[in-house]
């Protein structure tokens, strides 16, 4: 969903009050299932589109026609900000058409519309399974992060719990996983949200870096996990019609070589240790072939070995 397109369907709304989903896929030239999926985008985002039922419905934005967005309420704007920060980070062009979207909103809900736009970070490759359902203190955190308010933290890692005074900076959904980053009086931290046990929001307020960049942050973050993730590679052998699911399973861990005659494409798999290599290999049985190193090759022997002596059958 881009949001440039957003945009354009916000301000195609504002000038004609009412349209349906074949009206702006008729404007915007794209299918009306997506002009669909846009509309109820911005009406579930909290914006007042609303859809009208009956003779000469479709779809409505209440308040009539404008063209300056200054009849948006001070939580309408931040929520059209939040929607559209995430997916305005990858051009130019869309970057510009947020600073103008800014521009026109009345001065004393640009800066929460602003923090807003840069709340949330989309990162679609995997590092693990995905959840199906952000968990349910997302919303408390935006609101904490958009707010410029501290939060009193509960988190658990390795069955460890502990309590800390933070300031919120931003979060990153990757690929359905959550994440918090945040400042503490140890400096930049991140927090795996579904390890939050309790997130308090205090009237404390804080001021964000001024030379920080949630998209940079991220990326810092992703190369350090990526460098203690990637310490042993194991080359391996797959059937080229197996290629996409091991690629999906593996994420950034699987790095495609090149192709064999007999049909195989080689790859890299990487991982800490030569165990979770392994394990994250097992399942493949004969389907995939290790071919470096031999450590890898030995865990995988042992965990065969393991398991054809738990399951062999009774005599």
């Amino acid at each position: 969903m881009r949001a440039d397109r957003l945009v354009a369907t916000l301000l195609f709304m504002q000038t004609r009050g009412r349209v349906t989903a074949a009206e702006v896929a008729a404007e915007l030239e794209v299918s009306v299932a997506t002009a669909r999926r846009d509309l109820e985008a911005l009406s579930a985002a909290g914006i007042p589109v609303y859809p009208q039922q009956g003779r000469g419905g479709g779809w409505a934005l209440v308040g009539g026609a404008r063209t300056d967005l200054s009849g948006l309420t001070a939580g309408e704007a931040q929520a059209l900000f939040l929607l559209l920060g995430p997916v305005a980070t990858t051009t130019p062009a869309t970057k510009s058409a947020l600073r103008k979207l800014l521009r026109a909103l009345p001065q004393t809900f640009r800066t929460e519309a602003e923090a807003a736009a840069g709340a949330v970070v989309v990162d679609p490759a995997r590092w693990g399974e995905r959840d199906e359902q952000p968990p349910q203190q997302v919303t408390e955190l935006q609101a904490a992060v958009v707010r410029r308010r501290k939060i009193r933290l509960g988190y658990e890692r390795a069955g460890k719990p502990s309590e800390r005074l933070v300031d919120p900076w931003g979060l990153v959904d990757k690929d359905g996983i959550w994440y918090l980053v945040a400042g503490t009086d140890r400096g930049r931290r991140t927090f795996r949200v579904d390890r939050i046990t309790g997130a308090q929001l205090t009237d404390e307020t804080f001021s964000r870096p001024e030379d920080f960049d949630l998209s940079e942050a991220w990326s810092e973050v992703v190369e350090e996990v990526e460098r203690h993730r990637s310490t042993l590679s194991a080359t391996v052998l797959v059937p080229a019609s197996l290629l996409p699911v091991l690629r999906h399973q593996q994420g950034r861990h699987c790095v495609v070589d090149t192709a064999i005659p007999d049909g195989r494409v080689r790859v890299s798999i990487t991982a800490p240790t030569p165990l979770m290599i392994a394990q994250q290999l097992a399942g493949w049985g004969t389907a995939l072939e290790v071919v470096e190193p031999e450590s890898v090759r030995a865990e995988l022997a042992r965990l065969g070995a393991e398991l054809a002596e738990r399951y062999r059958p009774a005599q």
